[in-house]
């Protein structure tokens, strides 16, 4: 009985501590994420016109991307997760 109680005790702290880096970890708000991703655009490479900012309302971040031809997906650079509630 021990043994099942440790595991349940466990798998709480694990629930927890993803809880909390999620809500500590991101951005306030959606215009952080903004302002932080198209700063980081703009200090990244000023010669390079195919980089471009894009807000992803389901997983709730802004996308710093690189644009590629029409026939080759986006490859994205970093992610700026802002929390949602």
């Amino acid at each position: 009985m021990k043994f099942i109680s440790s595991i349940f005790q466990s798998i709480i702290l694990i629930v927890i501590v993803g809880i909390l880096s999620y809500w500590l970890l991101g951005f306030n708000s959606a215009f952080e994420a903004d302002q932080m991703c198209h700063s980081t655009m703009a200090n990244f490479d000023s010669n390079n016109q195919n980089l471009g900012c894009d807000h992803d309302i389901e997983t709730h971040q802004w996308i710093l991307y690189e644009k590629n031809d029409d026939s080759q997906p986006a490859k994205v650079i970093k992610r700026f997760r802002y929390r949602f509630l």
